[in-house]
């Protein structure tokens, strides 16, 4: 489907070669100071043609605001959202009627509806997540005005090439992030080596991958629902509907299944007023709801599958054929992927924030005797203050030999 969310609901439109993409957004808050420059920004940082390592179409991707909003403000009515398409070139992709791209979406679109778009990507095309990074740029300004919640991404690996983790990423801003084209905030030399391989991958006709890296910093603890919306769950479906990705992981990801419980454990300390953990290695999420930490979270992208070089195929009648696209392309989608990335978190966080906030707010309206009573009954009871560890298993005295009861 073409919608996501909840409460903060967003609906997008458009294909690739058509009038124009923009998106619906359905549920936001009314009283929130909106502007078009203030969408603008992240649009700019997703927009084509901004570097040599990227695709050469033109756009300037000029957002409009249609409805939603009057005097700078929103007025908690469906935001309409436009950008019109400019530099298309439909004879680019005359080819494609014939032969499928290889491993592009031509021909599952036209198994499953009986009929595509006849040129570009239709709904396939990154143009779609115009309408994304749009929403998902009023989304981070209620998150900010609200909780203070900030969202950066950046670029962490391209083809072989990684940026080494170090402490610094915990405190990185867009700033640092936007210094250079490729939006990697590491060292010159580790970004000039994924210059060239992009450069290189562009040079042979080719394409190459990378993922980027998302840390949503101060999000409101509790958000998550078990057991089927968990907010991990929730993000990986966020994640995984932008186009060419193939992986997800949240805070270890798969580096935690070479560790052992005992390293692997977030223990728990008080750090002045707040309560938090140690490590975090849950990526800021335990048991699906939000634990307060900094929620980390890493996307892996494909090579693109639109490349210059020609390429073995076969026609949609079965035979033997050979493809040189036309189209323009980026070799590589992670420099202009980190806003999409940062647009998902944040309408995945604030839709999640909008859903306990509204279970919060009825809960405020329980009579004050029957909560009373219940909070008698669930209070947990403080840890020994004698000065020694106080250890428990399972909800008890620690014994030998206890474990969860799976």
């Amino acid at each position: 489907m073409s919608s996501f969310g909840t409460i903060f609901r967003v609906s997008t439109y458009g294909e690739s070669h058509c009038k124009g993409v923009g998106c619906i957004v359905d549920g936001c808050p009314p009283g929130i100071p909106l502007v078009e420059n203030q969408i603008q920004k992240q649009l700019d940082r997703r927009r084509p043609g901004q570097s040599n390592l990227t695709t050469p179409r033109s756009e300037s991707d000029t957002i409009q605001i249609f409805s939603g909003t009057e005097f700078g403000t929103t007025l908690g009515t469906p935001i309409g959202l436009f950008v019109p398409n400019r530099d298309h070139r439909p004879a680019d992709y005359s080819e494609t009627q014939v032969v499928p791209r290889p491993s592009h979406a031509d021909y599952t679109y036209l198994a499953k509806y009986g009929l595509k778009a006849s040129s570009g990507g239709g709904r396939s095309s990154a143009r779609e997540t115009i309408g994304r990074v749009a929403a998902g740029a009023i989304a981070e300004r209620v998150l900010e005005l609200t909780y203070g919640v900030e969202i950066v991404a950046w670029v962490s690996s391209v083809g072989e090439i990684e940026a080494p983790l170090m402490d610094e990423w915990d405190v990185v801003t867009r700033d640092q992030v936007d210094k250079n084209e490729l939006r990697c905030p590491a060292s010159d030399d580790i970004v000039e080596r994924m210059r060239k391989e992009i450069l290189a991958a562009r040079e042979a006709g080719d394409s190459i991958g990378g993922t980027v890296t998302l840390h949503i910093r101060n999000p409101p603890i509790g958000l998550g629902e078990p057991c089927f919306d968990k907010l991990e769950a929730l993000l990986a479906h966020a994640m995984l509907s932008i186009p060419a990705t193939k992986g997800f992981e949240i805070g270890s990801g798969f580096a935690g299944t070479r560790m052992r419980g005992s390293r692997h454990n977030d223990a728990f300390v008080q750090k002045g007023a707040k309560f938090g953990t140690v490590t975090n290695h849950s990526g800021g999420v335990q048991g699906g709801i939000s634990n307060g930490e900094t929620i980390t979270v890493r996307v892996a992208f494909k090579p693109p599958a639109t490349i210059a070089a020609s390429q073995n195929t076969a026609t949609y009648d079965g035979v033997e054929s050979v493809l040189a696209n036309r189209g323009r392309h980026d070799p590589c989608v992670v420099p202009r992927a980190v806003p999409i990335v940062e647009a998902m978190g944040a309408l995945v966080i604030l839709d999640a924030l909008m859903i306990q906030e509204a279970r919060n707010a009825l809960v405020q309206r329980i009579p004050v005797h029957i909560k009373s009573e219940i909070d008698r009954r669930l209070t947990c009871k403080p840890p020994s203050q004698s000065g020694n560890k106080h250890v428990v298993e399972n909800g008890q005295e620690a014994k030998n030999g206890g474990s969860d009861d799976r």
